[in-house]
């Protein structure tokens, strides 16, 4: 089953669901503030070959640099 990356539109907390590729989000909740129907969020990922940006905070203090923005 694949994991999925949602952030909760009132409180905007980012969190991950593991789930069936035809289920959409919509009945989940917000882990923080419990409201309904969050954004799914478009993961990266890695595939063999391509080097992977440095994510160990050394230089990128938020662990976000190197990301498109959200």
């Amino acid at each position: 089953m694949p994991i999925y990356e949602y952030q909760c539109t009132e409180c905007g907390k980012k969190f991950e669901a593991r789930q069936s590729m035809g289920e959409d989000g919509s009945e989940l909740g917000c882990p923080v503030c419990k409201a309904g129907n969050p954004k799914r969020l478009l993961s990266s990922f890695f595939s063999p070959g391509s080097s992977m940006p440095d994510f160990s905070g050394g230089s990128c203090p938020t662990g976000t640099c190197g990301l498109p923005p959200m």
